[in-house]
């Protein structure tokens, strides 16, 4: 490809993601955390009296939880003000249901969806898509075929209201309680939107479904909730793309993520996130893996401001098995803290974690994990590799793994590295005639391979993309 195509592709995603939209909304909340911003969104949703009553709870812990500074080397929080945040925006579009037919979402929506690429990859490549817009589901459809198997792919305010035994039963109890940290505890008061997937038992979803985030409005917080259950041999696969313009003030995206794994099922959880340079994103997710249940997580973090997400997986049954590939990339002014976090609580389960970090002007990326393996966890294994590459002398790039381990009968490995691009291979490929810039990028695209090669092509392309955006104007 030549260069003038290259920029022109380069251009074309930047010109994705930046675009802004006159903001057009029937319901937008005060700033700030009160009782009152919580009851007004608990009643333009319609909502039962026990989930006004989980998020009264969830604020009262907020309220008493300090903002979590004692982690050596994290991301500095100081400049997040919660107060000025804007935790509530409904554009306008029939609140809870949406719509299922791209025609009819208003043309400032459909436009910026449009021009994200949404529906042609659900017509390509996906068995239902979510897309939420601000703090609604705007748009939510979901193939016949697996309809009429017993799949349930549906925004979760409308889950709610449609299965509320199930949400009741796994909403914020065993998986993320509100009590797990101050932002969990956030996101149980003013949580919005977000993925309700369910999948019966042994059927399996051969298609990934995808759900779409976009943060459009300034200064707003985006705290989606996603819920996904597979039951005993099901398998799906789930894909979430993030992102935002960026604006002159900062936005939070804070959403919250619970997976169940049943037993022999498989779940693949993916998420490409672009988050704009003025976004602090601080998430939480966490899978219980029952008896010889599989789970996946494949996950990118290219933007924001400051990011801290380590997913977490409960291995709860013997034979559960647990893998984590995360790809992190900080530029000039971005904090990028993430890593992955796993609990051995039975016999013969396994994990493996592979991260991949990239730091450039400045940027700092840190890997930080956390292994417990528990008492009478025998015959567990895990397998820990963490690599950063660094593209000058001024961006940083830090391990913290954690091992907790309470049983003699395990087997444990732990493998670092961290480098510079090197003048050797930039030589070689420059050899077999490369220029400078391409030969670095075909390093770097070799460096994240282990995770494009686990995305479906279209994501894998965005990926790369997406890097090869970043570091232009740091090459040569």
């Amino acid at each position: 490809m030549s260069s003038d195509q290259d920029h022109l592709q380069e251009t074309d995603t930047e010109a994705r993601f930046e675009f802004k939209k006159e903001q057009n909304a029937a319901v937008k909340s005060d700033k700030g955390l009160t009782e009152e911003v919580i009851r007004m969104i608990s009643e333009d949703k319609d909502e039962p009296d026990w989930m006004l009553e989980r998020r009264l709870r969830a604020l009262k812990q907020y309220q008493n939880m300090p903002m979590p500074t004692d982690w050596p080397g994290q991301p500095d929080l100081s400049e997040l003000d919660i107060e000025e945040i804007v935790p509530y925006i409904r554009p306008d579009v029939d609140k809870r249901e949406g719509v299922d037919d791209w025609t009819e979402l208003p043309d400032e929506i459909k436009d910026t969806f449009d021009k994200l690429g949404i529906p042609e990859a659900e017509k390509n490549a996906l068995s239902g898509v979510g897309a939420q817009y601000e703090s609604e589901v705007v748009y939510q459809n979901m193939q016949e075929q697996w309809e009429e198997k017993g799949v349930i792919f549906m925004n979760m305010d409308r889950a709610v209201q449609e299965h509320p035994e199930l949400v009741k039963e796994h909403f914020m109890t065993s998986c993320v309680p509100p009590s797990d940290n101050k932002f969990a505890a956030l996101h149980g008061a003013v949580w919005s939107g977000g993925s309700f997937v369910y999948v019966p038992e042994g059927v399996t979803v051969e298609m990934p479904v995808q759900a779409y985030f976009r943060m459009n409005s300034e200064g707003m917080g985006q705290f989606e909730h996603t819920l996904i259950i597979a039951e005993e041999g099901a398998e799906v696969h789930y894909i979430e793309g993030c992102s935002a313009p960026k604006y002159g003030t900062h936005n939070l995206h804070s959403g919250g993520v619970e997976v169940f794994v049943g037993e022999d099922a498989h779940v693949q959880y993916s998420t490409v996130q672009n988050w704009s340079k003025n976004t602090f994103n601080l998430n939480t997710k966490r899978a219980i893996v029952e008896a010889n249940g599989t789970m996946e997580w494949v996950s990118g973090s290219m933007g924001s401001k400051a990011t801290m997400l380590y997913p977490c997986s409960i291995l709860k049954g013997r034979g559960a098995t647990d893998t984590h590939i995360t790809i992190a990339f900080a530029g000039e002014g971005q904090d990028i803290d993430t890593g992955a976090k796993v609990y051995h609580n039975a016999p013969d389960t396994s994990s493996t974690i592979e991260s991949k970090s990239i730091s450039k002007d400045g940027g700092r990326t840190n890997y930080r994990g956390l292994v417990h393996i528990a008492d009478g966890a025998e015959n567990s294994s895990t397998a820990v590799e963490c690599d950063a590459l660094m593209f000058d002398n001024e961006s940083t790039s830090d391990t913290m793994p954690y091992m907790e381990i309470e049983e003699s009968k395990v087997d444990v490995a732990h493998e670092a590295t961290v480098g510079k691009i090197g003048d050797e291979d930039i030589f070689y490929l420059q050899s077999r005639g490369l220029d400078d810039d391409d030969a670095k990028k075909m390093i770097v695209a070799g460096f994240i391979e282990p995770i494009t090669e686990e995305l479906p092509i279209e994501y894998a392309v965005e990926l790369n993309r997406l890097i090869e955006l970043e570091m232009e104007g740091s090459l040569g």
